[in-house]
């Protein structure tokens, strides 16, 4: 996922759970058909199996207000599906939201069986639903693959938790750390390959941030270029309002725009600019405020293509937990040149911030670093 490569791990798992991780994998699988489709909700696939193993039901939910994984999988199964096991990587919700309760369509199916990856983290759920299928007299397996299927769903766990969007962190730069020159210029320091990476990932996210200086000096798109049939949400975190009249973002025909600004916003900005961007006044200037409005208008991911103090201020405020830096082998040079970061006020080694779980990949001559931070 996310270009990551990551293994199923099996060791120490109890006999009564590894009979049931090749369904298991099978239907993370499926969960995954819908990457980035189904904010806020989270990925989920199921399989169903008759009373005697064989493969009679798939399914995945693909987005929301649509139909729950379980739900798809007892579909195509019908009544094979009478004293058999469903695998799903996620707890059956047992609340009525957009959909009813799919631990009520479990319970009618008349299954024997529900085998679980993971636990959800939602609190109108977590552990009820599993607590309802027992009662009921179904038997229930947790924790088949449970690392792997908490991993596909890592942002949708990390909003469900805090509030606000797992935060992804982007920048290019040369070998020497510049991200452009001392006179601005910025394109193209990476190559073809990076840049069309950049797209994948902004495919994968719901939301993306940048800055007013990135507006006005690279007037962006920030669209997928066509990878992701729902372009993400395009945002303008901005201290002033002092914005281009003209912009591509203004245009929200290929995809949304929102605007968001502090309490130093001069607002007779808007008043001669198109209709389509959404407007978004905030109390503060501080980049956790917009990720929790972004958190409540369901956004599992985004992705930061902002300038140096924006970026800053955004580690500082811990909206970002991952990094994606793309190396190019050139040589910018300069004590004045670009750098992807402003100062942390750091005075010894020991204080700064330390990265983990890298993985690092070759675009063509280009490197890509993802972190977690």
């Amino acid at each position: 996922m996310n270009g990551e490569h990551w293994l199923y791990i099996m060791i120490d798992l109890p006999v009564d759970k590894k009979k049931w991780v090749h369904w298991m994998r099978r239907s993370i699988q499926l969960a995954l058909l819908a990457e980035n489709r189904t904010s806020p909700n989270p990925l989920v696939g199921a399989v169903v199996l008759d009373s005697s193993g064989r493969l009679v039901g798939e399914g995945f939910h693909t987005g929301a207000g649509n139909a729950h994984a379980e739900i798809e999988a007892l579909a195509q199964a019908g009544e094979k599906s009478v004293n058999g096991t469903i695998v799903v990587t996620l707890e059956p919700c047992c609340h009525h939201g957009l959909t009813p309760p799919c631990t009520e369509a479990l319970i009618k199916a008349r299954l024997k069986r529900v085998v679980i990856g993971m636990v959800d983290p939602d609190p109108r759920v977590s552990g009820n639903g599993i607590s309802r299928l027992k009662d009921s007299g179904l038997e229930v397996v947790e924790g088949v693959l449970n690392q792997e299927c908490k991993r596909i769903n890592r942002e949708f766990i990390f909003r469900v938790r805090n509030g606000r969007p797992w935060g992804i962190l982007k920048w290019a730069m040369s070998l020497d750390g510049r991200i452009g020159l001392p006179n601005g210029i910025s394109k193209w320091i990476t190559n073809e390959s990076s840049r069309d990476s950049v797209h994948q990932i902004r495919a994968k996210c719901d939301a993306v941030i940048i800055g007013g200086g990135t507006l006005r000096s690279d007037n962006p798109l920030l669209t997928s270029r066509g990878k992701s049939e729902l372009e993400p949400l395009r945002v303008v975190f901005s201290r002033s309002l002092e914005l281009p009249k003209s912009a591509n973002l203004w245009n929200t025909k290929t995809a949304k725009t929102l605007i968001a600004y502090g309490p130093e916003g001069n607002e007779s900005f808007f008043f001669d600019l198109p209709d389509g961007p959404e407007k978004l006044s905030l109390d503060s200037n501080d980049p956790s405020e917009l990720l929790t409005e972004l958190g409540k208008k369901g956004c599992n991911k985004i992705l930061w293509e902002c300038g140096p103090l924006l970026a800053t201020s955004a580690i500082e405020a811990k909206c970002v937990q991952e990094l994606v830096v793309f190396i190019a082998p050139k040589l910018l040079g300069g004590r004045s040149a670009m750098s992807p970061l402003d100062s942390f006020g750091f005075e010894s080694i020991n204080s700064t911030y330390k990265l983990q779980h890298s993985f690092l990949d070759r675009k063509g001559k280009d490197l890509c670093w993802r972190l977690l931070l």
